[in-house]
C-alpha cells in the first residue's frame, strides 16, 4: 500500500533507538525524508547508517529535548537540508520507575521540561508552516499509562496524560488548517524501557527478570510483548493522507493488554 508520504519531511524525537527509530525507519521506507535526534552520536549514527542502507534519506541530530534553545537551530538546519516539517512526532524518554508521592519539586520540573514543555515548543515551532502549507501531522507518543494509570510509574502517568489534554485541545484548533494531531499509547513494546520495567520490578520482588516477563505477558491477550515495527506502522498510517479524518484520537497499541473502553 502506497501511503502517500513520498517527499514529506518528517522529525521523529528521540529516535536512537526504541520505538521512534522505529517509527523513523517505516516513514522513511515510505519516502519520507526523515530528521532524529537523540543524546548520543553513536546510536543516532546506528539509526541513521541504517535508514541509509534500505535508501532512505535522514538528517541525525544530537539534541536534548530537555534543552529548549535547541529548538529553533536544529528545525532550521532540517528546513534548510530537507525542507520544512509536514510530520511531526513527540517521542521522548521517560522518567523512572517512581511512586506518585515524596519527588522532589527539582525532579518534576526536570522530567516535565524534557516531556512536555519540549514537546509544546517543539510543535509551535512548526505549527506555523503547516498552516500555512494547509496539510501536517502531529503524532505524540505517550503509554498506555494515560488510559490506565501504571503502578509505580507516576511520575510518567501523570507528565503523558498531560499531553494528552493538550492534544486533544490542540486537534480543536488546527482541523480546519488540514492538520491532524493525535495519540498514540504504546503497551508493553519489546524496548530498552520495557526492559528496565521488567528488570526493576525483579529487582524490588526478589524475583527472576524471566518470571516477571513472562508474567508480564501472560496478561497480555496476544500473549506477547509487541514489536517496534507494529507500533511504528500505526503512526506511519496516521502520519499519511489516508488517516486524514482521524484527529483528537487516543490510540492504544497494546496487545488488547487493557481491559476498560
Amino acid at each position: 500500500m502506497d501511503l502517500g508520504l513520498k517527499g514529506k519531511v518528517a522529525l521523529v524525537t528521540a529516535a536512537s533507538g526504541g520505538l521512534g527509530a522505529a517509527i523513523a525507519e517505516v516513514l522513511a521506507e515510505e519516502g519520507a525524508r526523515v530528521a532524529i535526534t537523540g543524546t548520543k552520536a553513536d546510536k543516532l549514527e546506528a539509526t541513521a547508517a541504517a535508514i541509509r542502507a534500505k535508501g532512505g534519506e535522514v538528517l541525525p541530530l544530537v539534541w536534548d529535548l530537555a534543552d529548549l534553545g535547541r529548538i529553533e537551530p536544529a528545525i532550521a538546519e532540517i528546513e534548510a537540508k530537507l525542507g520544512p516539517i509536514d510530520i511531526l512526532v513527540n517521542n521522548t524518554g521517560g522518567p523512572p520507575p517512581s511512586p506518585a508521592a515524596g519527588q522532589s519539586i527539582e525532579t518534576w520540573q526536570a522530567h516535565f521540561q524534557s516531556m512536555v514543555l519540549c514537546v509544546l515548543a517543539i510543535t509551535d515551532r512548526v505549527l506555523p508552516g503547516m498552516r500555512q502549507r494547509g496539510w501536517g501531522r502531529v503524532i505524540t507518543s505517550t503509554s498506555m499509562g494515560v488510559v490506565a494509570p501504571i503502578p509505580n510509574l507516576g511520575m510518567s502517568n501523570t507528565l503523558r496524560a498531560s499531553l494528552v489534554g493538550w492534544s486533544k485541545t490542540l486537534s480543536r484548533e488546527v482541523a480546519r488548517d488540514g492538520i491532524t494531531v493525535n495519540v498514540l499509547a504504546p503497551g508493553r513494546i519489546l524496548t530498552d524501557r520495557v526492559r528496565s520495567i521488567d528488570a526493576n520490578q525483579a529487582r524490588r520482588e526478589g524475583r527472576p527478570v524471566e518470571e516477571v516477563s513472562a508474567a508480564s505477558q501472560a496478561t497480555i491477550p496476544v500473549g506477547r510483548y509487541g514489536d517496534p515495527r507494529e507500533f511504528a506502522d500505526m503512526a506511519v498510517f496516521l502520519a499519511s493522507p489516508r488517516a486524514s479524518y482521524v484527529t483528537g484520537s487516543v490510540i492504544r497499541v497494546d496487545g488488547g493488554a487493557l481491559p476498560n473502553i
